[in-house]
């Protein structure tokens, strides 16, 4: 590993209570993106860095590695999803500040949508993020048994992002911004996925045998109840003005697409 990317981590995830600087991140993103070189001592230093104490580093070695698979390619998720273990934060508490009890609250929801991320990679081998989208887009074109197996494996994940649960007034600093602005976007595509694969399990539906039927219902009906709270979710972005007009604007069209499959069903 080049010694300037070493750096770009490290300067990533000091005890500033500032977000990762957009050059440190730029930097680790051209190391991923424009080198061949392993990645494998990159996600050490970021892994060490979630073992700290303070919920300053700790937050920004999640965003940078959040933000690493957001912008990067995908070599970089792929060595995270071949990991035996990836966080294991479910019990992080920092008690040396006051702010350290709401902010590892956080940082342990993060760290399991991070977690459940990279297992989807491993079980579904893609990004379901990443992936095409449309008519002729892989969540519209799949076929059925293949469907019945990546619904549920997006659901989890989307579960997992939705719990983050944060209130507008609880994005009281630069770094849980930066955190929510990735699960925002993350959300956004997640969720076009997830939709495109019920309008293709709806149009399949009749086709279908008895028992996967059964299993299509099952996820059609868990399908209903994460629109709620996803625009809950989108509720937030909307309050801190996290997006444009234009980008709301954008996001409300793909919002009445999104309730197609009520009227088909």
């Amino acid at each position: 590993m080049g010694i300037s990317a070493s750096k770009a981590a490290l300067g990533a995830t000091t005890d500033e209570p500032t977000k990762p600087e957009p050059k440190h991140l730029a930097d680790l993103i051209q190391y991923i993106n424009e080198t061949n070189m392993s990645v494998v001592h990159l996600a050490n230093i970021l892994s060490e860095k979630t073992r700290s104490n303070s919920w300053v580093v700790v937050f920004k070695a999640l965003i940078t590695v959040h933000h690493l698979m957001v912008y990067g390619k995908e070599r970089f998720i792929r060595h995270l999803a071949s990991r035996n273990s990836l966080f294991t934060l479910h019990n992080f508490l920092d008690k040396s500040v006051t702010e350290g009890y709401t902010m590892s609250a956080f940082i342990r929801r993060y760290s399991r949508y991070l977690n459940e991320k990279s297992l989807a990679y491993r079980l579904i081998a893609s990004d379901i993020t990443k992936v095409k989208r449309g008519t002729d887009g892989v969540m519209r074109i799949m076929n059925t048994k293949d469907l019945l197996n990546t619904l549920p494996v997006i659901q989890t994940q989307l579960d997992a992002l939705l719990n983050f649960n944060v209130r507008p007034d609880e994005l009281t600093n630069g770094i849980i911004h930066a955190a929510f602005m990735l699960l925002f976007k993350d959300s956004l595509r997640l969720f076009a996925a997830y939709n495109e694969g019920i309008l293709n399990l709806l149009d399949k539906y009749f086709d279908m045998r008895k028992n996967q039927c059964r299993e299509s219902l099952d996820i059609y009906i868990k399908f209903l109840g994460r629109t709620t709270k996803f625009a809950q979710f989108l509720k937030v972005a909307e309050v801190q003005k996290s997006i444009s007009i234009q980008e709301f604007s954008a996001l409300l069209y793909h919002w009445d697409y999104r309730h197609a499959p009520l009227h088909l069903a």
